[in-house]
């Protein structure tokens, strides 16, 4: 993504948490661009080698290998550095109901530790990548972000525990954090092999060797689901905004419209079939829905918007046909 329209100084120097994952590997990659040092902190316990491979040769670029659970790989990470993106995390919430003490090690201790770090640095501002999940069971269609209801999944609950914990820190010590509630975020290089792949790319690569899609439920549970490129873009916003109304708070980052499954696998077909006519013919099947799972899930962006200027470019139309010309190039 071109940040030039966002005025971001390229003096600045700027730590990538979980900076080889998918969303932090392409928040790098627009820094890089647009002339910034960029210091990736990641374990690699989820984020690919690959996605940073063609970074690591440049002179702004330094991966340092560490974990946010060593409070010392933390502090080092954070020397020197203007603004904090705080990527890293354990996401799934299948993941965090098999194994619900290592996603509240990573999500929970990893992130106190990043914020002391960040404290101690004395960053301009720590902007982390905070979770939808965080409405929990609360029925209001769509989100606002001062109305949640309670954690559905132990992953619920660590998100929601760092935007306490971001919130204690700002009236404590002074740190500035934004928050921005990720809503089902999809694009390139998102990994679609694994457990615990999202359901976009994990459809693509299904559909692309003619296998079967498996819907969890009957296909009428919706997400807002939203392009990589929106999100970079709110990170970006998150650290240029000199609005001190805007800081210390949460955002809901979305599209602002929601689609359901059977519509997606429709979609994914439309755009999959502009090169496979076979791929219109393959079946969907259905299974059990998820626990855990949100039925529905909506954002409100008016706050982002209002306070930061948010403007997402990529509907679901849009960031689908990217994302799928992305997969037919790189994984067929």
């Amino acid at each position: 993504m071109d940040l030039s329209s966002l005025k971001l100084d390229s003096n600045y120097k700027i730590l990538v948490t979980g900076g080889a994952g998918f969303i932090g590997s392409n928040i790098c990659e627009s820094l890089l661009a647009n002339g910034n040092q960029v210091v990736c902190l990641d374990n690699f316990a989820t984020g690919k080698r690959d996605n940073i491979a063609h970074l690591l040769a440049l002179e702004n670029f330094v991966l340092q290998e560490g974990d946010i659970r060593n409070l010392d790989d933390c502090h080092n990470a954070c020397k020197g550095v203007d603004f904090v993106l705080h990527q890293a995390a354990l996401g799934s919430v299948p993941r965090s109901i098999k194994d619900p003490i290592t996603s509240n090690d990573v999500n929970v201790s990893g992130f106190l530790n990043m914020l002391v770090a960040a404290r101690d640095a004395g960053v301009k501002r720590f902007v982390y990548a905070a979770s939808s999940s965080t409405y929990g069971d609360s029925k209001s269609l769509p989100k606002v972000e001062e109305h949640i209801g309670k954690p559905l999944s132990p992953y619920a609950i660590t998100k929601y525990v760092n935007e306490l914990y971001a919130d204690i820190f700002g009236k404590t010590y002074g740190l500035e954090t934004i928050g921005l509630r990720y809503f089902n975020v999809f694009g390139r290089k998102q990994d679609p092999n694994g457990a615990y792949a999202a359901v976009i790319p994990k459809f693509v690569m299904q559909l692309m060797k003619y296998e079967s899609p498996v819907v969890n439920g009957d296909g009428s549970f919706s997400r807002d689901f939203t392009y990589i490129d929106n999100v970079i873009q709110m990170n970006i916003r998150a650290i240029v905004t000199d609005n001190k109304e805007a800081v210390n708070t949460v955002y809901n980052v979305a599209y602002g419209e929601r689609t359901d499954l059977n519509d997606l696998v429709a979609l994914l077909k439309e755009n999959l079939g502009v090169f496979d006519a076979k791929i219109l013919d393959v079946e969907t099947l259905y299974g059990p829905t998820r626990q855990g799972d949100v039925p529905h899930s909506l954002a409100a962006i008016d706050k982002a918007k209002k306070l930061l200027g948010y403007d997402p470019e990529f509907g679901i139309q849009e960031g689908l046909r990217e994302a799928v010309n992305w997969y037919w190039e790189n994984l067929r």
